[in-house]
């Protein structure tokens, strides 16, 4: 398949979005006329709109880069959609995007995103720098204000290493679209709350990868104790967050053994912590 070719004045550029819209093609579908929000009555009767919901996501910057983790759980009203979502995908090889909302849409959003990063690189013969990926990430998260407006709302965390300033740095959206970058940490979704004060209260400058490891698997067994949307470690089923570090190497996603680790290590020190007072029941 051939790209089609522009007048001049008409090209679409690097952008991928573009050249689908100038194409006639949409570049993401909108929800159907008539639709509300979910829970709201459409058609005359009494409907809903049953749309599985990506909870917690976290990342916080160690002296070499970022860690980013998401639990595993979606949820539709109360009810557990599915068990073992992936909220943590790498954006391209020095990026990760962290995705919260509503899940069909947010993971559309970051292939779409993908796909634009590549294509930019192969028209231009270069990458965007870290903060123009976030812009692009940015004009996404507002260009899904419509949908947000009838409950499809997406609000993804962005982390990467920056090669030029050769530190990891985060980035936060709101559902306008509106980027802001965190110094240290961020944590977002319905147990984002439980997830940020875990990390606030253990995080230090600098903290080495392992640290940061942990500190993100702590705050998302927290957030999961705390939050019936987030998902624990499930041992028996063999489910545990996906954590993904960045740094100058790239993108890497850790082995669910490391991470099955880090749990049992967790796990050990709050049960030795609480032993004495167990005892001290008895």
């Amino acid at each position: 398949m051939n790209l089609p070719l522009f007048p001049s004045g008409a090209d679409p550029g690097p952008s991928f979005v573009e050249l689908l819209n100038r194409s006639g093609v949409r570049a993401r579908p909108e929800v159907a006329t008539g639709l509300g929000a979910p829970g709201a009555a459409t058609s005359g009767r009494d409907s809903q709109i049953h749309v599985a919901h990506g909870t917690t996501i976290v990342a916080l910057r160690y002296s070499d880069g970022v860690v980013v983790a998401g639990d595993r759980r979606a949820t539709e009203g109360h009810a557990i959609a599915h068990r073992g979502i992936e909220k943590v995908f790498p954006a391209d090889q020095h990026s990760a995007v962290a995705i919260a909302g509503a899940a069909g849409t947010a993971i559309e959003m970051v292939r779409l995103f993908q796909t634009q990063l590549e294509h930019y690189e192969k028209v231009e013969g270069s990458r965007l720098s870290l903060e123009g990926k976030a812009n692009q990430l940015g004009q996404m998260v507002a260009a899904n204000l419509p949908m947000a407006m009838q409950g499809l709302a997406v609000v993804p965390l962005f982390a990467g290493y920056d090669l030029r300033l050769k530190t990891g740095r985060i980035f936060t959206y709101d559902v306008t679209g509106g980027r802001f970058e965190e110094t240290e940490f961020h944590a977002t979704g319905s147990g984002g709350r439980d997830a940020r004060n875990t990390i606030k209260l253990g995080y230090r400058d600098p903290l080495s990868a392992g640290e940061a490891v942990e500190l993100a698997v702590a705050a998302l067994y927290e957030a999961a104790d705390e939050d019936t949307a987030t998902g624990g470690p499930d041992p028996l089923r063999g489910i545990y967050p996906v954590v993904a570090c960045v740094d100058a190497d790239g993108y890497r996603r850790l082995p669910e053994d490391d991470v099955a680790q880090a749990f049992a290590s967790l796990l050990g020190r709050r049960e030795r912590r609480d032993q004495p007072r167990r005892g001290a029941k008895r």
